[in-house]
């Protein structure tokens, strides 16, 4: 490659860059979720690795598909390179390899959480109902409500990572889907 700007690309020069940037690979993906291990969960009962296991469990438990289970145990994945906008992370690394509904949970996962807390740290525990008429509020509310604030309980029966490897690979392995189309 040549060029110093990018009006100067050619389209060889494209066809380059796409063999080079790829989506993330599973390997790469889990790495970020062990990042979440032996971390001080603060005032949690469990650190945000378990939190993670968790919350898949708890799909699981409830007879989720692969898809939805893999989105719950990476939904927090963004976490430690992005804390403030850590749903959008997760959901860009998800976005390639799920469907439109667990695309946009994950996504929105965080601003749904707050109707859990956002009351004790002054903001609108209500926020989420910007998005009331969207097609895929009730299952980002089901999210959260079942599994996601639920999950810091250190009794609960916790699958292990191995349990959801399976899945993950399966989901991981797919085609990547079209991530430049605008779904928001």
């Amino acid at each position: 490659m040549t060029y110093t700007r990018m009006d100067q690309m050619t389209a060889e020069d494209c066809a380059y860059l796409d063999t080079i940037a790829a989506p993330p690979t599973l390997d790469f993906v889990l790495a970020q979720l062990e990042l979440l291990k032996d971390e001080d969960p603060g005032t949690a009962a469990v650190d945000r690795y378990v939190h993670s296991l968790q919350t898949a469990s708890r799909a699981l438990h409830d007879g989720e598909d692969d898809e939805t289970v893999v989105c719950a145990l990476l939904h927090d994945v963004g976490d430690s390179l992005a804390p403030d906008n850590h749903a959008e992370v997760a959901a860009a690394v998800l976005r390639p390899f799920v469907g439109d509904q667990n695309w946009w949970v994950v996504k929105h996962h965080d601003l749904f959480q707050g109707y859990y807390y956002f009351h004790h740290v002054g903001k609108d525990r209500t926020m989420r109902d910007a998005y009331r008429g969207n097609p895929y509020f009730k299952a980002c509310v089901r999210f959260c409500e079942r599994w996601d604030q639920r999950s810091f309980d250190p009794a609960y029966p916790t699958e292990p990572l191995d349990r959801f490897l399976p899945m993950a690979r399966e989901v991981f392995s797919r085609t990547p889907l079209d991530t430049l189309v605008v779904r928001d």
